[in-house]
């Protein structure tokens, strides 16, 4: 799996390296600042490219606008993007496109080293993969809002599973029920949020999320 890295903490980078090439990454290019970023992307056309959301020079948002033009001219370039906090409207930004093989992680996430190649995986293989935390935020922003006050607790606890991009036996496993009583519980998330039921993991988790942002996967959602 061929990667590319932006990062400008030099320590950090060279870990990202380390870990990557460690589990049979290819690192082909390891940039540290905003303008080097897309001449990278476009140069290797990597299997996933990690990125820092803030980097040089201004330290705002050079990483995210660097991904968002790479994956215009290289449609569904998969991007798996690190940040300090959670901002959400990176998390929009990053998600927007619709077309998969997106991720948003805490870099406090790069610690836990399986879990950090495991979402550089899932990324490269076309899945979104969105960083717990990130998820409960965009939840909790969303509450008392139209459709979502309709789940229960658990629908939102299946939801906020199924937005970090976890299969149906995943979630299964991780709240002790069977797989069929999660496909019930993603049916009456579905329902509720007036959403047709999707076979397709990605396209599923992507438009959970576009709800959560404020859409509903088809047009801007206009608040009764």
């Amino acid at each position: 799996m061929r990667v590319v890295i932006a990062e400008d903490l030099a320590l950090l980078r060279d870990g990202l390296i380390r870990i990557l090439e460690a589990f049979g990454c290819q690192v082909v290019a390891a940039v540290d600042n905003g303008p080097s970023v897309l001449p990278a992307l476009t140069a290797h056309r990597p299997d996933v490219a990690v990125l820092d959301v803030r980097l040089p020079p201004t330290f705002t948002d050079e990483g995210l606008q660097a991904a968002i033009r790479a994956r215009a001219e290289i449609p569904g370039l998969p991007i798996l993007v690190l940040s300090q906090h959670v901002e959400q409207l990176y998390a929009r930004e990053l998600l927007s496109d619709r077309l998969g093989g997106v991720g948003y992680l805490l870099k406090d996430r790069v610690s836990h080293v399986d879990q950090f190649v495991d979402a550089v995986r899932r990324v490269a293989a076309g899945g979104t993969v969105m960083d717990p935390e990130v998820v409960a935020q965009l939840l909790a922003s969303r509450s008392g809002v139209g459709p979502l006050d309709e789940l229960t607790a658990r629908e939102r606890e299946v939801l906020g599973l199924m937005a970090e991009g976890r299969s149906n036996a995943a979630v299964a496993a991780r709240l002790f029920v069977t797989e069929k009583a999660v496909n019930k519980h993603i049916n009456n998330i579905f329902s509720k949020l007036r959403m047709p039921p999707s076979g397709d993991d990605n396209r599923r988790v992507l438009a959970v999320l576009a709800y959560l942002h404020g859409e509903d996967g088809r047009r801007p959602h206009t608040p009764a």
